[in-house]
């Protein structure tokens, strides 16, 4: 048998002088510290209802872009399949609020499950409409069923504010976080439902979203630990709508919104008058992906002073950066050099939106916050509607490079807004004394 090797002990006891030392030869760990999103993600039950919610997020940026191609596929028109989504998004701007109020009344699951149950009947039944060719007010019909999806993203914003609560560092990484989330959805959504409903069958990508929305949902809802406690008596109480400072923040939105939409119309009509029309997708998600990053940046500054004096300064960033791809399209003309303005340009939208959202809970009533930040999506769904309108009448009329001054100006109006949105309420008039 081999000798053994004699090891060092763990701790060896030393004279020195006349004191008796103690020394620890143990290995030291070195620990680092755990940045923000790993702190975050290490509160109990964060990761899995996270998980959950981004694969019921996901299908946001697949609906309408599997519809669109599945209606225009089939029936041979662009103007049918543009006017059915936006009938479901105009019915979403109705219903989405009343969704979101049920939810802080009666609980996420009890109102997000069946509600979800709802809209996935619906996209079922446009598929059925599409391929028994039933006439075309049935797929209006079926696509105004999907307004009752849960605003998914603001159900996690809530489960953060429920679980941060006393804590706003935490509580910006955290809605930093969810920001970058909302971006890199709909940055693989689309690109996702192109490759399943042109690699398969027209209604592949219609089927998998509606698939993902509801599996998601399922898991998201299962984490009970961490929802939110339902507040029947809260919708007695101010609506979010009625709230002081509400209405401003919902026109900053409504600005903001019609930045995205003009971009999304005028990027494409840009690339199709380049001969580039494939590569429209990919410009546009190097936009998201500029916003990702750097809303994932955003969340691990350690910001001084309040979401109201930062706001006003994130939007004049926005509209500073939007002026890029102007500068950009109407200078040289060149697809590669506006993509790079677009990546520059989506850097500024995330710490907007962040800022943003932040104020809306800060503002919004007790127990009422899921209807709050629904509010804040429904106007930035308005804004993107009308912005996708300006920026392809702009497009078409004058010119794809003579378009991007639409974004600028609904950046410019945001900036304005925002100004409003964030300035000081008046101090009530002193009662007058009575003789």
């Amino acid at each position: 048998m081999p000798p053994r090797t004699p090891t060092r002990p763990p701790v060896t006891m030393t004279v020195t002088a006349d004191s008796l030392v103690a020394a620890d030869f143990r290995p030291r760990a070195r620990e680092r510290p755990r940045g923000p999103y790993r702190r975050l993600l290490s509160v109990p039950g964060a990761r899995a209802f996270t998980a959950g919610n981004l694969v019921a997020r996901l299908p946001q940026g697949m609906f309408s872009v599997s519809a669109v191609v599945m209606i225009a596929g089939t029936r041979g028109s662009y103007a049918l399949a543009g006017a059915v989504v936006a009938a479901g998004l105009a019915v979403s701007t109705v219903v989405a609020p009343l969704i979101a109020r049920l939810v802080d009344r009666h609980g996420q699951a009890r109102v997000a499950v069946p509600a979800t149950v709802i809209a996935v009947l619906g996209s079922l039944a446009l598929v059925l409409c599409v391929r028994q060719g039933a006439p075309g007010w049935a797929l209006f019909a079926a696509q105004a069923a999907t307004a009752t999806t849960p605003n998914t993203g603001g159900m996690a914003r809530a489960r953060w504010n429920h679980l941060l609560r006393g804590d706003p560092a935490a509580l910006h990484t955290a809605n930093s976080f969810e920001q970058a989330a909302d971006e890199l959805c709909y940055m693989l959504g689309p690109v996702l439902a192109a490759f399943l409903c042109t690699s398969f069958f027209p209604e592949a990508g219609t089927l998998v979203a509606a698939a993902l929305l509801l599996g998601g949902i399922l898991l998201f809802t299962a984490q009970r630990a961490t929802e939110p406690p339902a507040r029947p008596g809260a919708s007695a109480g101010k609506a979010p709508l009625r709230a002081p400072g509400i209405p401003p923040l919902l026109a900053v939105c409504l600005a903001t919104g019609a930045v995205f939409g003009s971009m999304e119309v005028v990027t494409i009509a840009f690339a199709d008058a380049q001969g580039h029309r494939p590569a429209a997708g990919a410009v546009l998600a190097l936009q998201a992906g500029g916003s990702c990053a750097a809303g994932l940046l955003f969340g691990t500054l350690r910001l001084s002073g309040s979401a109201r004096s930062r706001l006003p300064w994130c939007v004049a960033a926005m509209t500073a950066l939007m002026s890029l791809p102007l500068l950009a399209a109407a200078g040289t003309g060149s697809l590669p050099l506006l993509a790079g303005a677009l990546l520059l340009a989506g850097t500024a939208t995330a710490p907007t939106m962040v800022t943003t959202m932040t104020l809306v809970q800060e503002r919004t009533p007790e127990g009422r916050l899921n209807e709050g930040m629904t509010l804040a999506v429904t106007g930035l769904l308005g804004g993107i509607a009308c912005g996708s309108a300006t920026g392809g009448w702009v497009a078409e009329h004058l010119s794809p490079a003579a378009g991007y001054g639409v974004p600028v100006t609904a950046a410019a109006v945001a900036l304005l807004l925002a100004g409003a949105a964030t300035g000081r309420p008046r101090a009530s008039r002193p009662a007058r004394a009575t003789h």
